[in-house]
């Protein structure tokens, strides 16, 4: 199935771009299908589930989740504004910074 593309105009070139990058989406998802077949054939044979092997739900949900992105208790409070306080990760903020300089120690922000 050999197209002559020099014989072709530019709106049948692009009308064919069209349907190649369509076909290619379609393999793709078939190439995808046909793995997680073999997949979930292997898990099956072996008698564990996905969970087992991956954790959690494993899904779209879990994928991209950096791990260990909780809410840390905080370790410094702002004497000025008790509202603030300060985990001790990340920059420092301009608070914590402020009363540094003015002589407060680490300690005695600490809560």
């Amino acid at each position: 199935m050999a197209i002559d593309i020099k014989s072709l105009n530019h709106n049948q070139l692009n009308d064919l771009i069209q349907k190649a990058q369509a076909r290619q989406q379609e393999l793709e998802k078939e190439k995808v299908t046909r793995v997680r077949e073999k997949v979930q054939a292997l898990l099956k044979a072996e008698g564990i589930s996905f969970e087992e092997v991956f954790g959690g739900g494993g899904g779209a949900a879990v994928r991209g989740k950096r791990r260990g992105t909780g809410s840390v208790a905080p370790k410094y409070r702002n004497p000025a504004d008790p509202e603030q306080t300060w985990s001790g990760r990340g920059k420092r903020p301009r608070w914590f910074n402020e009363a540094l300089k003015a002589g407060k120690k680490e300690k005695d922000l600490a809560i």
